[in-house]
Parts: structure tokens; sequence; C-alpha cells
């Protein structure tokens, strides 16, 4: 049944109406019935926009929430380490001192998004090395 306007639809579920359009104009939200002025969104919107809504406030991608929307199964929690749980590391000197440490896949980052990562962090690191007799440089 297609009974609240827009307004009432934002009420109901605390978005804006931007976000609103937003979100059917990606296809996250079924669109509603009629256009404009006259549309009107039903029970299956706004539990559309109530789950969109809870899986934001915790973190979750769009994409992330297209796909459970779309029936995907929710991936299991990561299981808290056991003992001998063995895991591998990436360990990057970004510089004397300053050590990055990633698991790679707890991250989910793929090689290329690894790389790209670790190339922004030295980039931001760079202008914040001491010089070469720089009175901050320890003797």
């Amino acid at each position: 049944m297609s009974d609240h306007t827009l307004a009432d639809l934002c009420v109901l579920t605390g978005l804006t109406p931007r976000t609103v359009r937003y979100y059917v104009q990606i296809g996250l939200v079924d669109r509603p019935t009629g256009e404009t002025r006259a549309a009107r969104y039903g029970s299956r919107q706004v539990e559309q926009l109530l789950l969109i809504k809870k899986w934001s406030e915790a973190g979750l991608a769009l994409e992330r929430i297209r796909e459970l929307l779309h029936g995907q199964t929710p991936a299991a929690p990561p299981r808290a380490p056991a003992p001998g749980h063995v895991a591998v590391r990436s360990h990057v000197l970004v510089a004397d001192g300053v050590e990055l440490v990633i698991d790679p896949g707890r991250a989910g980052l793929s090689p290329g998004q690894l790389r790209a990562f670790v190339r922004a962090v030295m980039d931001a690191f760079a202008p914040l090395q001491p010089t070469k007799g720089s009175p901050h440089e320890p003797t």
C-alpha cells in the first residue's frame, strides 16, 4: 500500500528528502508510485530505508548494503584469534622508529589497494621527516 508522502517518509525514517531521493536514484530503494509531488511510498520503502540507515550507521558501504538488500547473506563476523592462531601481516618501515603493520586479509585490502595505502602513508609522512642537521634529529 502506497500511502506516505516524501515528507511522511522522512519523518518515519529520520532521513532527509535529498538522501531518500538519492537512494531511489541509485536503486537502493524501490521507486515510489507516481511522480514528483504525487509520489507515494509504501511500507516496503520504509523498511528498506530503515535497514539502509541501520547498516550505514554500523559503517557498511552502500555497495555492501546493496548486496544485503538483494539477498546476499551477511559475512560472518571474524572470529577472535584462538591460541595457536597464525596470522600473516605486512610490516612496512615508514621511517626510523615508524612501522606500519597491516593484516591485509582482515583489512579486506587487495594487493593493489595495499600498495596504494602504503604509498599514501609514505607520502603523508614524508613532509614530517626531519632533515639532516635539523634540531629535531636525534644525536
